[in-house]
């Protein structure tokens, strides 16, 4: 049961990373602005692949918990 939810989170994560890592939603932060220097396009993109990439890392690496029943 729990390899299933774990296979059904990580194709979530899979799906949310694609939609949001895709055009209609990555043209969003396409404009002519800068963070601290750094045009903001390409900061997004980094920070939305770090946060991608640690939804991942925490969900592969955290401890399963077993109910009473099992």
């Amino acid at each position: 049961m729990f390899k299933e939810l774990l296979s059904q989170r990580l194709s979530a994560l899979f799906v949310g990373g694609w939609l949001l890592l895709n055009f209609p939603l990555l043209a969003l932060w396409d404009v002519d602005a800068t963070w601290g220097g750094v045009p903001v396009f390409p900061a997004a993109l980094f920070i939305l692949w770090v946060v991608l990439i640690a939804a991942i890392a925490w969900l592969i690496e955290r401890p399963v918990t077993r109910t009473k029943d099992e």
